[in-house]
C-alpha cells in the first residue's frame, strides 16, 4: 500500500523574517530572536506566511541617516529633479505590477482591489511627478505671496518663504491600503526634500517591503531617501524632535497615544493623522426609486461595502436616507450585493469580495456589530454566522482559517440611536438611518463627530447647495453625485492626490494629498525681511527696489538675445517713449470691434469718475509694449507663452506716452528640454514716470 506524504505546513520557525530596509541595507534580527517574532497569515487560508520582528534595531540611528545622509543626498536635487525621479519610479513600478498583485491576493484583496492599493499608490507618483515641474519652481525655495514694502523708501522688505523641514518623515500606515498608503505619504515628502521612513502596519506589511525591495533594485532614489521598518517601532518617538513629522494612518485611540507623547506636546514633533470616520452617504429626497441618482447611490453603497471587505477608511457606514426610502433602499442594496457579490478566496475565479485582511480584524469586526446590534440596530442583511465561501480551487464551502464575513445590512429604528454615529466596524459593514427632511439630515451626518467623506446623491440643486453647504464642514471632502456625473465620478470612497484627504474631529484633523499643498506640508513657512537685492539673493526671483543690469546700456546686448545660460536674474531693457494718438485710440476700436464708450465717447468718458475723456484701450497699450521691447530676430527666445498678474493702473488720453521696463524675474530651466521659462516683470509707465499697467511677461528660451 502507498501513502501520498503531505507537506508540513509552514511555521513560525520556519518562515522568513520580512526584513526592514535601513541605512541602506536590508537588515533581519539575529536569529535568537525569533521567539518575539509575530506571524503574518494568508487572510483567506491563515496559512503562515512571514514572521515580523524589530529585536535589535536601532531606531535612533535610522533617523539619524535619514537626518544626514537622505537630508543631503535630497539637498542636490532641485523641485523638477526630484519630480522627474517620481516619475522615473512610476514607470519602474508600473512595469511590475502584476508581480505585486501576487502579494497583494495573500491580504485577501481582490484583482480590483489590488489594482486601488498598488496602480492608485502609483499613480500618485505620476501625479506628483508632473504636478511638481508644473507647479514648482526648478530650485529649492518656494515663494509664497508678494513682497510686502516696509519702508517708505523700498529699502526694506519682507515675504514668506517655504524651505524643507530638517529632519525626517515617518510615515506610520495602516492594514488596508500598504501600497497606497505609502507612496501617497512618500511622493510629497520626496518633492519637498525630506527623506521618508517608512512603517507598514504588521498583517499586510510584507506587500509594502516588496514593493520597497523593487524601489531599491531600481536605484533611481537618492540614498537615504527611504528606508523601512518592518515591525514595531516602539520607541520611535522618543528620537524625533521638532526638525521631523509624523504622518499617521490608523485607529483613534493609536493616534491619540502616540500625539500625548512628550516629544510631540512639548518636543515639537509635527504630528498629523488620519483615524477612524463614520462617514455618510445622503440620499436627496428626489433621488426616489427608479431615478438614476438613487441607483448611484446603491451602487455606491454596495460597492464601499464590499471593495477591500470594506476596510476601507472611506467606507459609507451611514447610509442617510428619506424615512419612506429606509424599505426601498434596505431592499434594493440586499438585490445588488446577492447579484454582484461572490466570497471567497481572491485567486479563485469569479470572486469579488475576499477576505478581511486577519482573524483579529474579523473577531473586532463581528464585536462591533454585536454591539451595534445590542444598542438597537437590526440585522437588514447579512449574517455573523461564518460563510460559505469559494476557495481558491474553486470549491465553495467554509474555510478554516479564513477571515471571511459577509456582508451586513443594518438597519435602525431609532436614528439617534449613539452606537450607529460613534462606532465604527471596519469591514463590510453599513448602517441604514432615516430622516425626516434636509436639516435633520444635516444634523445626522454631523453627528459622526468629524468624517474625511460624505456623499450627497440629488439632481435638485437647492438640495445640494443645503446639503454640502450643511455638512461641509464636518467633512474634508464631499462628493456630488447624479445622473451627470455618475459614471465619470471617481467614487465616494476613492482620495485622488490632486484633492485633500483627511477630515476634522474623529478623523483625526489631518490633512494629506491635496496636489502641491501637502509637499508644503513638509516645508517651513518663515517670513523673510531684507533688502530688495538680499530679497532676490535668497529666493532667486528679482524683487522690485532690486538691482538691475540694463544690458542694452552696458553690453549692446538685448536680454532676448540671451540663452538661458547667459540671461541673469535682473537683466533688464527699458525703452523710448511713444505718443499716443487720437486716431491711433479709433483706429484700434475700429479694427478689433472694441467701440466700448471711455475709447470713442469723449462726453461719455469725461462723466466716468475713472477717466480724463477718451482713453487707450489696455490691450492697445499692452501691444505696443511688445513692440518697444521686442528683440525681432529668430532665438534664443522662441515664443510668448502667456502674461500673468496684469493690473491696469492709470489711464493714458491721446497726447500721453508711454514706455516699458522689463526685467528677468524668475528663470525655470527644464531638465529634459532644451528650453526653460522666464518671467519678465514688465512696467508700463507714461511720461510722467507714473504706472500705467504691471504684469509678467512669460516666455519659453533657449539653454
Amino acid at each position: 500500500m502507498t501513502t501520498t506524504a503531505t507537506a508540513p505546513k509552514p511555521s513560525l520557525d520556519t518562515v522568513e523574517t520580512v526584513p526592514s530596509f535601513v541605512q541602506d541595507s536590508w537588515w533581519t534580527p539575529d536569529a535568537g530572536s525569533a521567539a518575539s517574532a509575530v506571524p503574518v497569515r494568508d487572510a483567506s487560508t491563515g496559512e503562515i506566511l512571514a514572521k515580523v520582528s524589530t529585536d535589535g534595531l536601532d531606531l535612533a540611528a535610522v533617523v539619524d541617516y535619514g537626518r544626514t545622509t537622505g537630508q543631503t543626498e535630497l539637498g542636490k536635487l532641485t523641485f523638477h529633479q526630484r519630480a522627474l525621479k517620481l516619475k522615473e519610479l512610476a514607470q519602474y513600478l508600473n512595469a511590475r505590477r502584476e508581480h505585486f498583485y501576487t502579494f497583494s491576493a495573500q491580504t485577501g484583496a481582490t484583482k480590483i482591489d489590488s489594482m486601488i492599493d498598488i496602480d492608485g499608490g502609483i499613480g500618485v507618483l505620476f501625479t506628483f511627478g508632473s504636478k511638481g515641474r508644473r507647479e514648482l519652481p526648478n530650485s529649492q525655495v518656494v515663494v509664497d505671496g508678494p513682497m510686502e514694502v516696509l519702508s517708505k523708501d523700498g529699502s526694506f522688505a519682507g515675504e514668506h518663504i517655504y524651505t524643507r523641514i530638517p529632519g525626517v518623515a515617518v510615515q506610520i500606515n495602516a492594514f488596508n491600503f500598504p501600497v497606497w498608503g505609502m507612496l501617497e505619504k512618500l511622493a510629497p515628502a520626496f518633492i519637498a526634500g525630506v527623506p521618508t521612513i517608512v512603517k507598514p502596519a504588521t498583517p499586510t506589511g510584507y506587500v509594502a517591503a516588496a514593493v520597497v525591495k523593487a524601489i531599491v533594485e531600481s536605484n533611481i532614489l537618492p540614498k537615504g531617501s527611504l528606508q523601512l521598518i518592518s515591525g514595531s517601532v516602539r520607541g520611535l518617538l522618543d528620537v524625533l524632535d521638532y526638525r521631523d513629522l509624523v504622518a499617521f494612518t490608523g485607529s483613534a485611540s493609536t493616534a491619540q497615544s502616540l500625539k500625548s507623547h512628550p516629544n510631540v506636546v512639548q518636543g515639537g514633533v509635527r504630528f498629523t493623522s488620519e483615524t477612524d470616520s463614520l462617514n455618510a452617504a445622503i440620499l436627496g429626497p428626489d433621488a426616489v426609486e427608479g431615478t438614476p441618482e438613487f441607483d448611484a447611490f446603491i451602487k455606491s453603497v454596495v460597492t464601499e461595502m464590499t471593495v477591500k471587505a470594506g476596510q476601507k477608511c472611506t467606507s459609507i457606514r451611514r447610509a442617510i436616507v428619506p424615512q419612506e426610502l429606509v424599505p426601498a433602499v434596505i431592499s434594493a442594496i440586499g438585490a445588488r450585493v446577492e447579484q454582484r457579490v461572490v466570497l471567497g478566496d481572491p485567486r479563485a475565479e469569479g470572486v469579488t469580495m475576499g477576505a478581511l485582511a486577519s482573524l483579529e480584524q474579523l473577531a473586532d469586526v463581528r464585536a462591533a456589530v454585536q454591539s451595534m446590534l445590542d444598542a438597537g440596530g437590526e440585522l437588514a442583511y447579512g449574517t455573523l454566522d461564518s460563510p460559505s465561501v469559494t476557495s481558491a480551487d474553486g470549491a465553495t464551502g467554509v474555510v478554516e482559517g479564513g477571515a471571511f464575513m459577509s456582508p451586513v445590512l443594518l438597519s435602525w429604528a431609532d436614528a439617534e440611536a449613539e452606537q450607529v454615529h460613534s462606532l465604527e466596524a471596519f469591514g463590510p459593514v453599513s448602517s441604514v438611518i432615516g430622516y425626516k427632511d434636509i436639516p435633520d439630515a444635516v444634523r445626522l451626518a454631523a453627528r459622526g463627530g468629524g468624517s474625511l467623506v460624505a456623499s450627497v446623491c440629488t439632481n435638485d440643486p437647492a438640495v445640494a447647495q443645503e446639503l454640502v453647504t450643511g455638512i461641509a464642514a464636518h467633512h474634508g471632502r464631499v462628493l456630488m453625485l447624479n445622473r451627470e456625473d455618475a459614471r465619470s465620478s471617481t467614487g465616494h470612497g476613492s482620495p485622488v492626490p490632486h484633492l485633500v484627504h483627511g477630515g476634522p474631529g474623529r478623523a483625526g484633523g489631518g490633512e494629506e494629498l491635496g496636489g502641491i499643498r501637502s509637499v508644503m506640508h513638509h516645508m517651513q513657512r518663515t517670513a523673510i525681511q531684507g533688502s530688495p537685492n538680499m530679497l532676490t539673493a535668497v529666493t532667486g526671483v528679482w524683487h522690485p527696489g532690486a538691482d538691475r543690469n540694463f544690458t542694452v546700456d552696458t553690453e549692446g546686448t538685448h536680454p532676448f538675445r540671451k540663452s538661458l545660460e547667459t540671461l541673469r536674474i535682473g537683466d533688464a531693457v527699458r525703452s523710448g517713449l511713444r505718443e499716443v494718438t487720437l486716431e491711433d485710440i479709433t483706429a484700434f476700436a475700429n479694427s478689433t470691434g472694441d467701440t466700448f464708450y471711455a475709447h470713442t465717447n469723449q462726453e461719455a468718458a469725461e462723466a466716468n469718475p475713472f477717466f480724463p475723456g477718451i482713453v487707450a484701450h489696455g490691450y492697445l497699450l499692452l501691444s505696443w509694449a511688445a513692440g518697444l521691447f521686442v528683440e525681432p530676430a529668430p532665438g534664443p527666445v522662441l515664443a510668448n507663452s502667456g502674461l500673468e498678474n496684469l493690473r491696469f493702473i492709470t489711464p493714458v488720453a491721446a497726447g500721453d506716452s508711454i514706455r516699458v521696463t522689463l526685467t528677468a524675474k524668475k528663470i525655470t530651466p527644464r531638465e529634459t528640454d532644451e528650453y526653460g521659462e522666464v518671467a519678465w516683470d514688465a512696467v508700463l509707465t507714461n511720461q510722467n514716470d507714473e504706472i500705467v499697467a504691471t504684469y509678467d511677461v512669460l516666455t519659453l528660451v533657449e539653454k
